[in-house]
């Protein structure tokens, strides 16, 4: 039989010790459940969501999980998906798009709150001493591009033009914002423009407001989330009567636009998800972690749309690929 030494049975209980210790650490590894509200779903939505879930599965992995809810385009069902999340005492929550920004922020001040997909947080959420950080239990991405470069856009790709249409939803407060700024930059390009604000309430009216807006010689929709799930209806109207529309976001320009300055929605998805990691696993705290932007903007084009209207595009655009 073996002889069992005193060091055979210190090395064992060493390893034993160090067996339970790793047991212990995995056992004390945290795990969270964080819930999703999108808007709605169109293309930059989508990507902005993937690419936060991708950002938090890469570091977590399966110690995270995903609650993703669609509120199809509805402030109410934002606030139910929120309501819904809170009594889930969910670690975190993803509003992605201003509406569902808005519901999360009245919905708890307890759950850390992140949006994405949002252009202005003052504007979204009422705040009139802006300094960058929203504070509380918010923070979050922004998805908008340099707006006096957009209206530089418009005139750039459509310079003998003596009115612009500005086409939007007036039920979203964050695309007023960027009409307001882009009609001020366009005011200050060439003060002897024509520009007219053209507005729909929601998709039953855009087909109609669309067929009012192509008397302009050039239109601008702005990252309008309604203008995004509806560019066909858009498209069936302004294509055929030979309007140029200058758009805020890749998704709707390639729906029924001709250029747009435009941002990485995963990209911008993909960073909030890191500022969740750093919220849940790091310990961050959320109310000093100032809002973060898109780090580059890329000049992009329709090829043929461009082509069919004559419109000559400068050597530092991107052609979209249409899928």
């Amino acid at each position: 039989m073996k002889k069992i030494t005193k060091k055979m049975v210190t090395a064992g209980v060493a390893a034993t010790m160090v067996a339970s210790l790793g047991i212990a650490a995995n056992a004390e590894e945290a795990t969270y459940k964080v819930g999703v509200c999108q808007l709605i779903q169109h293309e930059a939505l989508d990507a902005a969501t993937q690419g936060f879930q991708d950002a938090l599965t890469e570091k977590l992995g399966d110690r995270v999980t995903f609650d993703v809810q669609n509120a199809s385009g509805e402030s109410v069902n934002c606030s139910t998906i929120i309501n819904g999340f809170v009594s889930d005492q969910v670690d975190l929550i993803l509003a992605n798009a201003t509406g569902a920004l808005q519901a999360a922020v009245a919905g708890t001040s307890d759950i850390p709150i992140l949006g994405t997909a949002v252009t202005d947080y003052a504007t979204a959420l009422d705040i009139d001493d802006w300094t960058g950080t929203v504070g509380g239990n918010v923070s979050g991405t922004s998805d908008c591009a340099p707006l006096e470069d957009q209206a530089a856009m418009i005139l750039e790709l459509v310079p003998d033009a003596k009115t612009v249409g500005m086409l939007y939803c007036s039920a979203e407060p964050n695309s007023e914002y960027q009409i307001n700024a882009v009609t001020e930059a366009l005011k200050k390009l060439n003060p002897d423009l024509e520009i007219t604000n053209y507005t729909f309430a929601d998709s039953n009216d855009i087909s109609s407001v669309a067929t009012s807006a192509s008397e302009s010689d050039v239109i601008y929709i702005p990252t309008d989330n309604t203008a995004a799930n509806n560019t066909e209806a858009i498209n069936n109207v302004l294509e055929p009567a030979g309007v140029p529309v200058i758009t805020g976001e890749a998704g709707i320009c390639e729906g029924c636009g001709i250029a747009t300055l435009s941002i990485s929605y995963y990209d911008l998805g993909y960073t909030t998800g890191e500022m969740a990691y750093e919220i849940l696993e790091e310990g961050a705290d959320i109310s000093t972690m100032a809002v973060q932007y898109a780090p580059n903007v890329t000049k992009q084009y329709m090829a043929d749309r461009c082509e069919k209207l004559g419109i000559t595009v400068p050597d530092d655009y991107e052609a979209i690929e249409a899928e």
